[in-house]
């Protein structure tokens, strides 16, 4: 696998961890390589990845390497399939996660996030979905947005590389912070 690769899946987990956006273990990247995808292995630590933690996938389905991937390699998939992303970080925003659990949609009250991102819709209301499910969901979600929130689960976002999906996650939980210090605010 190509070394600039690898250095971008390592700098990116490095700095989803460092800002506490996803837990040890939790979370999960990919990039589109024409019509395959490399995705962080089941269980990596984000913070830690190794070239290893790495998996060359087929966009179809039935590739051999899924038992290997991540358990959202089906969203994954989908997302690629039905949108023209070319990287997805998937994460565990604390306060995007507190929000998603209370609201349909979270619309920045910060210029920051209500340019980049607009509202986020929250997918998943009124089902239980488990990782890897919903996945045509999330993806037509994310044909109109950047950024997508899974019902008290975590976000989707996409980019053209890794760094601009990781870019839209930290604004969306930074947006979601000043959401919750304007609560405390409020008369």
């Amino acid at each position: 696998m190509e070394l600039s690769l690898v250095l971008q899946f390592k700098s990116v987990g490095e700095d989803l961890c460092q800002n506490r956006l996803v837990s040890a273990h939790g979370g999960n990247l990919s990039v589109r390589i024409g019509d395959r995808l490399v995705i962080t292995r089941h269980a990596c630590a984000l913070g830690r990845l190794a070239e290893a933690d790495l998996v060359e996938a087929s966009l179809d389905p039935r590739g051999l390497a899924d038992a290997l991937a991540s358990m959202e390699v089906a969203v994954h998939r989908a997302i690629y399939c039905l949108t023209d992303a070319g990287a997805i970080v998937h994460a565990h925003p604390a306060h995007a996660i507190a929000l998603s659990l209370k609201a349909r949609k979270i619309v920045p009250a910060d210029v920051e996030g209500s340019v980049l991102l607009g509202r986020v819709l929250v997918v998943g209301w009124g089902r239980r979905l488990r990782p890897g499910g919903g996945a045509e969901v999330v993806a037509r979600a994310l044909r109109k947005s950047r950024v997508v929130m899974v019902h008290g689960h975590g976000c989707f976002a996409v980019g053209k590389n890794l760094e601009e999906a990781c870019g839209y996650v930290t604004t969306l939980e930074e947006s979601c912070r000043i959401l919750y210090l304007l609560k405390d605010l409020a008369p």
